[in-house]
């Protein structure tokens, strides 16, 4: 019986993940890299990643470390490059880095929160994007731009309105960058995840009357795990995706959709 490659993999592709060192972006890596891929993992700090990378090896995942701060574009033009250099290409992307230094209402946020948070969550970014969409183009090969938005973009979000302007950024750059880049064979998507049970989440898990609003709003009656972000990104990522771009998908258990 002949061995079928099942539909939805990344087989002999190469995946940049940004802010890949846990949550969210661990659990991505480990789907591309049981999928298939080669992973670069990337984050500000060496250690983290390393870590990862030993716990994602220890699965038989073909992966590499990589310290980035995706705020600082030389970094993130530096990444790329060593990503090409030690493995021969890069075919998709997932930014995934992002932060959130300011819970509060916006009109009393300063300059230097809103400062940190555009740098790392919209330019950071478009920076990593744009390094991979001009190694595709000159590469003249196709590829994907996986964005992880949120779900915060599509709505008021009180109290998380510096990060929710950042992610409704986010959709906005992945729709036009869809545009712009189709001609030459590159997908651009986004994810908007719901709450989602990580480290970077805290603030909002750790809070039990905020988590009982959330679950009770939520259809499915509870919030994520990252590996549930994990499969939606596999799929934009593949083949299976092909004729999908310039999409948002929302993966947060229909707490949109509940008014």
């Amino acid at each position: 019986m002949r061995r079928m490659t099942p539909l939805i993999h990344v087989q002999g592709k190469v995946a940049i993940v940004t802010g890949g060192s846990r949550g969210i972006g661990e659990a991505i890596a480990r789907a591309l890299g049981l999928a298939g891929g080669k992973v670069a993992i990337a984050s500000r700090t060496i250690d983290g990643v390393r870590a990862a990378a030993e716990r994602l090896r220890a699965e038989g995942i073909e992966v590499e470390p990589f310290a980035c701060h995706t705020g600082k574009t030389e970094e993130v033009d530096a990444l790329v490059a060593a990503v090409v250099a030690r493995f021969g290409k890069v075919d998709v992307l997932v930014n995934n880095a992002a932060t959130n230094p300011y819970f509060g209402p916006m009109i009393a946020a300063d300059d230097r929160a809103f400062d940190k948070t555009f740098e790392v969550n919209a330019r950071g970014y478009f920076a990593a994007a744009r390094a991979v969409a001009r190694h595709l183009v000159l590469r003249g090969a196709p590829g994907s731009v996986l964005q992880v938005a949120s779900m915060v973009a599509l709505a008021g979000a009180p109290l998380q309105g510096l990060y929710a302007m950042t992610k409704a950024a986010v959709v906005s750059m992945t729709q036009t960058l869809a545009v712009e880049l189709g001609p030459s064979g590159i997908r651009v998507n986004a994810i908007a995840p719901g709450l989602v049970d990580t480290r970077f989440a805290s603030a909002l898990t750790g809070n039990p009357d905020l988590v009982a609003r959330v679950v009770a709003r939520t259809p499915l009656g509870r919030y994520a795990q990252p590996d549930e972000i994990a499969g939606a990104a596999l799929y934009l990522a593949s083949d299976a995706a092909s004729f999908v771009t310039g999409h948002t998908l929302v993966v947060d258990g229909g707490y949109t959709i509940a008014g």
